[in-house]
């Protein structure tokens, strides 16, 4: 299947950021992608390094106008698009919502974040109520797609569901970067253990994975920190870990990757982890610590 991405450097111009990932898809689509993932919160600035009520107003309802305008897109390229939006679902209730438009421009399905962090610069539980809908794979015309979003990303468990209920694969929409006064290779370390836990979701699962993350740098409006250098790097994985694409780290990029998901069939025959699996003694996962 022809994947496309789009890791893109955002501004506080909601429309010019909207508009240039239409000209992206439009550009994706004559290339002939067939999916299309776009990376987390993408209309707007990561809004979360700071906690502030009158950043609600960026929220929609879905449907909404974002789905309006991206399933517009999608119905009239012929393609499916993974978006990432701010959920206002009523007042004072919202979500981190993924919502996958299908061909001809319905919603196929969303996901509502359920991992939300809490970091410096990462204040998402300011604006986020953690998902109810479930880790549920959404069924669309390319395949049963198993999207998560970002901080879900460092959850084998979270995956393994997914695979379980028979996702093609794993799709991440993230936003995610540096912290200015770690050192250099602190922010090494964090940004290859960031590839290597999802590369290994791939692994356990025989899944490819496809991460898109935003890149460039977004100040932080307090001034209480030097702000966010997202790391770029978005990348897609086969059902062995393997690299099939890596996007540069500090430059906006588009591409195409032809992810083969025949391939997680002769894969799951050769490592047959699922067939393995000791479900009669995995009870204690479901406990916070076992002491």
């Amino acid at each position: 299947m022809k994947t496309g991405i789009i890791q893109q450097h955002n501004t506080a111009d909601i429309q010019d950021n909207r508009q240039r990932l239409a000209e992206s898809i439009r550009s994706l689509a004559k290339q002939g992608a067939e999916l299309i993932v776009l990376q987390e919160l993408h209309n707007s600035l990561y809004f979360c390094q700071t906690e502030n009520v009158d950043l609600f107003d960026l929220a929609e309802t879905i449907p909404g106008p974002s789905t309006d305008f991206f399933g517009a897109l999608a119905r009239e390229l012929q393609v499916v698009i993974v978006t990432s939006l701010f959920e206002r679902r009523a007042p004072g209730l919202y979500h981190n919502t993924a919502v996958v438009l299908e061909k001809d421009g319905s919603i196929a399905g969303k996901y509502r974040k359920m991992h939300i962090p809490d970091d410096p610069a990462y204040y998402e539980k300011f604006y986020f109520t953690p998902g109810d809908l479930g880790f549920h794979p959404i069924q669309t015309s390319v395949g049963r797609l198993g999207v998560l979003v970002c901080w879900d990303q460092w959850y084998p468990e979270a995956a393994r569901l997914m695979a379980l209920q028979g996702a093609d694969m794993l799709i991440y929409p993230t936003a995610i970067g540096y912290e200015s006064s770690d050192t250099p290779d602190e922010q090494e370390r964090q940004r290859m253990a960031w590839q290597t836990v999802q590369r290994g979701h791939a692994v356990a699962n025989g899944l490819p994975v496809v991460t898109v993350n935003r890149t460039g740098h977004e100040p932080d409006p307090s001034k209480q920190t030097n702000g966010i250098q997202f790391w770029g790097t978005s990348f897609v994985a086969g059902p062995q870990g393997e690299l099939l694409y890596e996007a540069p780290r500090d430059s906006e990029t588009t591409a195409i990757i032809d992810v083969n998901l025949q391939r997680s069939e002769q894969v799951r025959r050769w490592w047959p982890f699922l067939r393995d699996r000791r479900i009669d003694h995995y009870d204690d996962i479901i406990k916070r610590f076992i002491d």
